[in-house]
């Protein structure tokens, strides 16, 4: 079976679906299965010109705003690099993004497309302020979701929280299905280790819907009540100087280290203590899977996917988003008691990996496959 995995960020991006997708490869072998890769290299800009319709909404209501133009354009540019750069056939395509969905099925309108759907982009537009809830840009890219239903044969997600949230923008939400991120279980080496002051460690691009600034805020509470520790972020984005101001000014920036951009933090993330990250939107939240791969002890917020792979209390702790009170005192409460954190930790990398394998998610996929080469034949 001839399988074409449509990303739209290159396989070597960070995070998220870029995480599971590259090493599928390895678990479909030949004769039996072929799988390609495809995604828009950073450099396509400007190339496409094909006039865009779509079949359950005019988008050109929402051409005056220049996010939906940009939107617009990428989705004519992935369009031209899938004509220019595909030219044989497949059996089934597997796209990523909405843009690879699309653009997949008006390349190759006879071959079944599923889409799976990673997260919510009009979500962390509006949570990292971009975009007003309610406005154009906000209508457009959720009339999308209808129109990806319209043209996909199937439609996946990756929790029944965002399954949820996927429902009023379509017609028939019972018709989606679930497929859980999985990890290859090889990536993560836990390593016995102490740490004479508990290191705390986040990972995630620098962006408002992180909810690193509560994070921060719950540190300095920490250090006003004469915890110690160190803190860890792992990452760069568009408010890294906003802070780093921050950090400065609730005086915790010695205890902070802001490392940047790094390829494969899980090669040294087994060496810190607790995972946290206060996320205000999470679709599955994948980072949180690596963490307890890692043996970390798990914070997160009661949202989206978190609230699905943590158990408060059992395999990690839970605190609303937003509140930084509550969350220093599920960071005292982990730091003060090692067993705890201890026990924690290894009832979060049982269940990680036995619900969030690669292995798993492969015989998931596979099922799915042979459905459709089943009924084609």
């Amino acid at each position: 079976m001839k399988l074409l995995q449509a990303l739209f960020f290159p396989p070597e991006q960070p995070g998220g679906v870029s995480s599971m997708i590259p090493y599928l490869q390895d678990k479909f072998e030949p004769p039996e299965w072929e799988m390609e890769l495809f995604s828009l290299p950073k450099r396509i800009r400007g190339k496409g010109t094909d006039e865009i319709k779509f079949h359950t909404f005019d988008w050109r209501q929402y051409e005056y705003s220049a996010i939906v133009q940009k939107y617009m354009q990428t989705y004519r540019d992935y369009l031209w690099w899938t004509k220019l750069r595909l030219q044989q056939s497949y059996d089934l395509i597997h796209a990523h993004h909405p843009i690879a969905g699309l653009a997949m099925k008006e390349v190759y309108p006879d071959t079944p497309v599923i889409q799976s759907i990673h997260s919510s982009y009009e979500r962390e537009l509006i949570l990292n302020r971009k975009i007003k809830e309610g406005g154009p840009e906000h209508r457009f890219l959720c009339s999308l979701y209808k129109e990806l239903e319209h043209r996909a044969d199937r439609m996946f997600t990756v929790s029944e929280s965002f399954r949820g949230y996927l429902s009023p923008h379509v017609d028939h939400p019972e018709q989606i299905g679930v497929i859980r991120n999985g990890f290859d279980n090889k990536r993560f080496k836990p390593i016995p280790h102490h740490n004479d002051v508990v290191q705390l460690v986040t990972v995630c691009r620098l962006v408002p819907a992180k909810g690193l600034d509560v994070l921060l805020r719950a540190c300095a509470e920490l250090k006003r009540r004469g915890i110690s520790y160190v803190l860890h972020i792992i990452g760069d984005g568009p408010i890294r100087e906003e802070l780093e101001q921050l950090a400065m000014e609730l005086g915790i920036y010695d205890e902070t280290i802001f490392y940047g951009y790094t390829l494969h933090p899980e090669e040294f993330m087994p060496f810190f203590d607790i995972f946290v990250l206060p996320s205000r939107a999470e679709a599955f939240g994948s980072v949180f899977a690596e963490a307890a791969l890692c043996n970390l002890a798990l914070v997160g917020t009661k949202i989206g996917g978190i609230a699905e792979q943590i158990e408060d209390g059992v395999n990690g702790l839970l605190v609303q988003p937003e509140d930084h009170l509550a969350l220093a005192g599920a960071l005292e409460k982990l730091i003060a008691d090692e067993e705890y954190r201890s026990r924690l930790a290894g009832t979060g990398l049982d269940k990680a990996k036995n619900c969030y394998s690669l292995d798993r998610v492969v015989d998931e996929l596979k099922n799915i496959y042979l459905q459709f080469k089943q009924s084609s034949e």
